[in-house]
């Protein structure tokens, strides 16, 4: 059962999934696939078995200690609580005694108690749940905007190799476990070890026996039920939760790729695709299901063993005087409030087990340390003109051998306009990702501006390079602020200026809501050659020294794309500018063009000085293109 503060109810843990994930049926041949290997493969690095009690002990400290004041209010609240739950029997069975002996005013002194004491009861637990609510609501918010701030700075690589929708069930699963971790912790078990401690004790102060009787099925209640949680419960938990979020990725991945599944017509074999991830989860969710309400009947004989126990104790001593009507009473009404909490531990801690499977993945990102990081005194960066110098740079790819870069050396001065070219793996897209420090360098240094780019904050350095993929990505935001998207201070007079230096500005002024259109998910509303002008409108507006260009008029028709190149031209004068040439044809007029060859930079020089060389790589590649004998790069 999953515990809701909402109206005191409880809501099932299927029933939450079901409304979430309807139940997913069969609905043609078996598929032999299997998503969900592919994705837990996918997030090896993450392996959750490292993820031991002591994390989750020191996580959740992390969070708490910042609002640690509010604990103390939170443990007197959910006591005084406690306590009076525990008043409850004993002045029910004084009550008794009154009635038997026909004291009436004694009788109605203790009805009066009753109902101060109930209602002490009701009035202390919901006061400090309502302190509770504030201070919880305040971690989740932090536990999930600091994730949200830890993912975002994970390495390129990183993101690369994870699955998007799965990424997002795990921050979201792991914030609403964390939840459930601390109502259980604070708002049952707690107030339940009051109880027991109270009762129990005043039973072995009255009758001796019967604190015995009590207190060795209670122990025994607790010792079986959180080995059942732990041994038998959380594995299949544990499996259940990494299925759910196979099924999130899943689904992610799909409805990202919509349009390619439309017009490839693969509707079907994407439903029976995702039809075998969803009974992968099918069957781990029931399989789990089905086990806990197996342990739960086994808790619930052990209950019925303890009642039976306790009442016989009690008329026992009843039978021998040392017992009286009352007593019976208050026995009776003792194990009701005891198995009470005892029906909630069982289901607590088989919850608070399920919780912390499904906090590891989050606790998972806030324990790892990412690929590249800031030094501890890192500067800010201080953009000049665009000066780039790599200087004996040694790299290598995680997971190969032989080094892409060995000594590798260039110097591109401030306000070139250099082009790159070479095969795919030469290592164009390298030498740029290098530049923004995407990667780190394990030998030499890259200089800009004279400033080593591993001392300086990753965040500063790339404000001041602009870059223009050659499929541009955008925010599902208004046109106005996709553009401003580097430099959000931008005024809209600004904002328009590089729409128009990017002949984009005509094409939004015929929309709808011009400058306030919404570009749908990653832009998907705009056309390509839309896209690519707003992304070069959003690189001329952030006026950065250093320009990078992914052949970024290559999605654009022929007409556009004059204009386009006539607006770049303007825009590379006085900036450093580093183009990735696919189509050799536009880059005729760069300053320099380095040729790359299996990380080695095997020749440069102008257009004209490097065609003119009947057996340079370059002409061949040219040659290539020209005769339509091969494609872009």
């Amino acid at each position: 059962m999953n515990f809701s503060r909402r109206g005191g109810q409880l809501i099932s843990s299927h029933s939450f999934l079901n409304f979430l994930i309807p139940p997913v049926y069969p609905i043609g041949t078996n598929v032999i696939f299997d998503m969900r290997r592919m994705l837990l493969e996918a997030h090896s690095e993450d392996v959750m078995n490292e993820i031991k009690y002591k994390d989750v002990a020191r996580f959740s400290w992390h969070y708490w200690r910042q609002r640690k004041s509010m604990i103390p209010i939170f443990l007197l609240g959910m006591t005084a609580a406690a306590l009076f739950d525990v008043l409850f029997p004993i002045i029910l069975g004084v009550m008794v005694d009154a009635v038997n002996e026909k004291e009436l005013t004694k009788v109605l002194w203790m009805l009066g108690i009753l109902m101060v004491v109930e209602l002490s009861f009701h009035s202390s637990r919901n006061i400090t749940i309502m302190y509770w609510n504030r201070f919880a609501n305040t971690t989740l918010y932090k536990i999930i905007t600091d994730s949200f701030s830890k993912v975002q700075r994970f390495s390129t690589d990183w993101h690369a190799n994870a699955f998007a929708g799965g990424t997002v069930r795990k921050m979201t699963r792991g914030m609403w476990s964390f939840d459930m971790y601390g109502d259980i912790l604070f708002l049952y078990l707690y107030p339940t070890a009051i109880i027991f401690i109270g009762i129990i004790g005043y039973m072995y102060v009255q009758w001796p026996i019967m604190g015995l009787v009590t207190f060795l099925f209670s122990t025994l209640y607790i010792v079986v039920t959180a080995v059942m949680a732990i041994k038998i419960n959380a594995p299949r938990f544990r499996r259940s939760a990494r299925a759910d979020t196979s099924v999130g990725a899943s689904l992610a991945d799909a409805i990202t790729g919509h349009s390619t599944v439309k017009s490839f017509g693969r509707e079907s074999a994407e439903d029976k695709r995702f039809e075998g991830v969803a009974t992968d989860w099918r069957r781990l969710s029931l399989e789990s299901w089905q086990i806990a309400t197996i342990t739960d009947l086994v808790r619930r004989i052990l209950a019925t063993a303890m009642l039976g126990s306790m009442l016989a104790t009690s008329i026992w001593l009843w039978h021998n005087g040392q017992a009286s009507t009352g007593d019976l009473v208050y026995v009776l009404t003792s194990y009701m409030v005891i198995s009470a909490y005892l029906r909630n531990i069982g289901e607590q801690i088989a919850n608070l087990q399920k919780s912390i499977s499904e906090m590891e993945d989050i606790i998972t990102f806030w324990k790892r340390e990412d690929d590249i990081l800031d030094t501890p005194n890192a500067s800010v960066f201080q953009a000049g003109k665009g000066d780039i110098v790599f200087k004996d740079v040694q790299f290598t790819y995680q997971g190969q051998n032989a080094p892409l870069y060995d000594g590798f050396n260039v110097h591109i001065k401030a306000g070139e306009q250099v082009a790159l070219v070479g095969h795919s793996g030469s290592g164009k897209s390298t030498f740029v990702k290098l530049v923004q420090r995407l990667y780190d360098v394990q030998g030499g240094a890259v200089l800009i501006d004279k400033q080593n780019i591993a001392a300086v904050t990753q965040e500063s350095l790339r404000q001041s390079i602009a870059l223009v993929p050659q499929e541009p990505v955008l925010f599902h935001r208004a046109l106005w602020e996709n553009i401003s998207y580097g430099r959000p201070d931008a005024t809209q007079e600004e904002i328009i200026d590089a729409a128009k230096q990017a002949y984009a500005h005509e094409f939004i002024e015929s929309m709808p809501q011009g400058y306030e259109t919404l570009v749908g998910e990653r832009g998907v509303k705009l056309s390509g050659g839309e896209r690519q002008r707003v992304a070069i409108a959003r690189a001329i507006l952030s006026d950065a020294p250093v320009m990078i260009l992914d052949e970024a008029t290559s999605s654009l028709d022929s007409v556009s794309e004059h204009y386009i190149q006539k607006a770049l031209t303007n825009l590379m004068e006085g900036r450093t500018t580093i183009t990735i040439a696919h189509r050799l044809a536009t880059i005729q007029n760069a300053d320099r063009i380095l040729v790359f060859h299996k990380g080695k930079i095997v020749e440069e020089g102008t257009h004209a000085t490097l065609i003119r060389n009947e057996n340079s790589h370059y002409k061949a590649l040219y040659d290539m293109q020209a005769l339509d004998l091969i494609g872009e790069d």
